[in-house]
């Protein structure tokens, strides 16, 4: 009997062992499996220049189809210049051939429409030591020689290398010689980054790859301040516009732009 009852013990410690390992591998299983939700596309993955149905009903509108530049227009022109192309469904900027600090048939892309409070999406990449920008409320008239004489720029640049990245409020997503970025989130020369740009009554937001970094109130008299102290001081109308066009800047280096989307607020 004293045989047979530690018998049975030894095969219930056995079970009971064996029960309990089958249920951490299952549990150690669920923990490691690959993630699936499909919010967490990257910017490297997600299909670009296309509006998901729950953004369409937000709103949402397309300004670049991957195909065309209709919608868009270089500075003091009236259609976009010819060295701004579309490669791989992107805007790319051709910098085959320099005129000054710009390009020959390049210029500031400005589209057509003109927006007051706006959340405004995009991506961006540039080429090794590269700098561009993207500005808003932008004043397309002659008596402005240049773009960024009225409209404020969100800085696109190559950290690593450009010279202006040694000068603050002058790196990758800082309100350009305005407010420097924080925290830096900006992604290596080569790689696509998404933008965010709000602005809703003045209060302005700037996220880069989906951490806001920015965060000022348009109008004020602070603002006024920082405008002030800027290399803008000396520009009449700079950042007091209240609507205007929106523009990829052309720095005279290769510099690519998709997934434009837009929604008025």
């Amino acid at each position: 009997m004293k045989q047979t009852f530690v018998f049975i013990m030894i095969c219930g410690m056995l079970a009971s062992c064996g029960n309990s390992g089958s249920g951490n591998a299952a549990q150690d299983s669920t923990v490691a499996g690959p993630a699936t939700d499909s919010s967490e596309a990257t910017a490297e993955t997600a299909p670009p220049n296309q509006l998901t149905d729950a953004e369409k009903a937000a709103g949402w509108q397309l300004l670049f189809d991957g195909t065309s530049l209709s919608g868009w227009h270089s500075f003091h022109q009236q259609q976009p210049g010819s060295a701004w192309k579309i490669q791989d469904g992107a805007i790319m900027l051709d910098t085959a051939q320099r005129k000054g600090y710009q390009i020959k048939g390049g210029g500031d892309l400005l589209t057509d429409a003109t927006y007051g409070n706006f959340d405004l999406k995009l991506q961006w990449k540039i080429q090794p030591c590269g700098n561009s920008g993207v500005l808003f409320y932008v004043q397309d008239e002659p008596r402005y020689a240049e773009s960024w004489h009225t409209g404020p720029e969100v800085q696109v640049l190559d950290n690593s290398c450009h010279s202006d990245a040694k000068i603050p409020k002058h790196r990758a997503g800082d309100l350009y010689d305005l407010i420097s970025s924080s925290p830096e989130t900006v992604n290596p020369a080569g790689q696509w980054n998404d933008v965010e740009i709000r602005s809703d009554n003045g209060h302005l937001q700037l996220f880069l790859n989906g951490v806001q970094v920015v965060e000022t109130q348009l109008w004020t008299d602070e603002w006024k301040k920082l405008v002030a102290g800027s290399k803008f001081k000396a520009m009449p109308g700079f950042g007091t516009f209240k609507e205007g066009h929106l523009a990829l800047q052309d720095h005279g280096f290769m510099v690519w732009y998709r997934n434009i989307r837009i929604r008025k607020l």
